[in-house]
């Protein structure tokens, strides 16, 4: 039986995740196009830099199409998929931490420039909850607050906020225990409340 395109979109998120480890290309697609605007989000609040989120989101879509094949239980595939996110976060933050900061003059016009045209991507029309119920000026200053914290309390905030993962699962990606988890969230919560009172 021949599946059209249309229905992929239809499909629960494990059924999609099931065809693509049988190597079908098709759901792999729909994969894609389901998780590129969250990933790409959630570097965007993990990074203090966004020059390279591009990158990052470009790698851990290709190392998931790569990976896929070999996920044996596609009930895990959200925890499968945020550790890929988090070790290239954790890489790209060994290797900034390695090398001395460069601004180029051109930095703010290539940026435009990519923004403006950002032809590696497929364009997501969902809104998600989060988008619905700010503007554009306060989702900037929420990313600018949260991008003040401290690692270790941005690191769990976004997985629980943005990603939707579960404290247990935090803790898994994070190599920490639960209890510790949901501090670190509390504490990260209470920083961005203070920090954006002026503004809510």
């Amino acid at each position: 039986m021949n599946i059209g395109k249309p229905q992929y979109k239809k499909m629960p998120l494990e059924e999609v995740v099931i065809l693509a480890t049988q190597n079908d290309c098709r759901a792999l697609e729909e994969l894609i196009q389901r998780e590129q605007k969250n990933i790409f989000a959630t570097f965007t609040y993990l990074a203090k830099k966004t020059d390279n989120v591009y990158d990052l989101t470009q790698e851990a879509l290709m190392r998931m199409a790569k990976g896929i094949i070999n996920l044996r239980n596609p009930k895990t595939f959200k925890s499968w998929l945020n550790h890929i996110v988090m070790n290239l976060f954790y890489d790209n933050l060994r290797k900034i931490n390695r090398i001395p900061p460069i601004i180029s003059i051109d930095e703010e016009n290539e940026n435009e420039k990519f923004v403006t045209n950002p032809q590696n991507f497929i364009p997501d029309k969902k809104c998600k909850p989060l988008e619905k119920c700010i503007s554009n000026e306060l989702d900037r200053m929420i990313k600018h607050e949260m991008q003040q914290l401290p690692e270790h309390f941005r690191v769990p905030i976004v997985l629980r906020e943005l990603q939707g993962l579960s404290y247990e699962e935090i803790a898994e990606v994070t190599k920490t225990n639960v209890g510790t988890v949901k501090s670190r969230i509390s504490r990260a919560r209470s920083r961005l409340q203070d920090g954006l009172k002026d503004y809510i």
